[in-house]
């Protein structure tokens, strides 16, 4: 592995780790009047409904960089102004500016960066408004089924010739491609800092510290892309879930402290902020 690889790789799973800090909790009032179990299902969902599509109807991969370039600025500004932990309604216009960067330098470093912040900050908002709208117990088991999903695709080279295709996608000759993030040779899906973020929504609807989990997000994912010496695709979900599963298991062996004025809602109910 170049130095290069190196580095580009350790920005894209910085980038992975802050999205376990940077969404908040809460949705909408009319999110939450769509709370339902089966939203869970959208983390899987997200990697086999795009593969299948892509390889019965390749066409889907020209209509997916539409909607990436048309829905990820707009969710990114969301973001900005509203789902991130610090958020401010005048930083969504910041946005614009990622989007414009991203335009005109397409093949350069600063191009790319703003790329990847705004499908990182698209994902903040996907993330904190899917917390808000499942229950989080089935997220937790989303995110894990999603990185078993993607380990059996990559390890079996089934998203190999999909993915192709779909990084090959451009929505017209000149605009941008955000369906996927690449920095230098190193590529990241746009699964890979979903399940991230939904995984920081899930920590903050719980109301638990996000710092360690994403420390611990960033040192499994450092230490499953030593595979890199011996293979070229990795599932990058996987560290995500392994640390969710971790952080869950240690935060189960500590004993449980708890003050006389500790105020505990047995609905087990997300706030709702309008």
């Amino acid at each position: 592995m170049s130095r290069s690889f190196l580095a580009h790789d350790g920005a894209l799973i910085a980038v992975q780790a802050l999205l376990v800090v940077l969404p908040g909790a809460g949705v909408p009032a009319w999110a939450a009047r769509l709370r339902r179990g089966a939203w869970a299902l959208v983390l899987p969902l997200s990697i086999v409904v795009v593969i299948g599509a892509i390889e019965l109807v390749p066409d889907t991969a020209d209509a997916l960089t539409w909607l990436a370039l048309v829905a990820i600025p707009l969710l990114a500004a969301a973001a900005l102004g509203w789902a991130m932990r610090g958020a401010r309604p005048w930083l969504a216009v910041l946005a614009a500016l990622l989007l414009a960067v991203a335009w005109t330098d397409q093949d350069g470093l600063a191009g790319q960066s703003a790329t990847l912040a705004l499908e990182a900050l698209s994902c903040v908002t996907l993330g904190r408004l899917l917390a808000g709208v499942a229950p989080v117990r089935l997220l937790k088991l989303g995110i894990v089924v999603m990185a078993v999903v993607d380990a059996i695709l990559v390890f079996s080279h089934g998203l190999h010739a999909p993915n192709a295709v779909l990084n090959a996608a451009v929505p017209a000759p000149g605009l941008p491609q955000l369906q996927f993030v690449q920095l230098g040779d190193v590529s990241f899906g746009y699964g890979d800092l979903f399940v991230a973020a939904v995984l920081g929504a899930v920590l903050a609807a719980e109301g638990r510290r996000v710092a360690p989990v994403a420390l611990l997000t960033f040192a499994l994912a450092a230490a499953f892309d030593l595979l890199f010496l011996v293979t070229n695709e990795l599932p990058a979900t996987v560290p995500v879930a392994c640390a969710m599963l971790l952080g869950d298991a240690m935060r189960l062996r500590r004993p449980a402290v708890r003050s006389s004025t500790d105020v505990v809602d047995d609905t087990g109910a997300r706030p709702v902020v309008s």
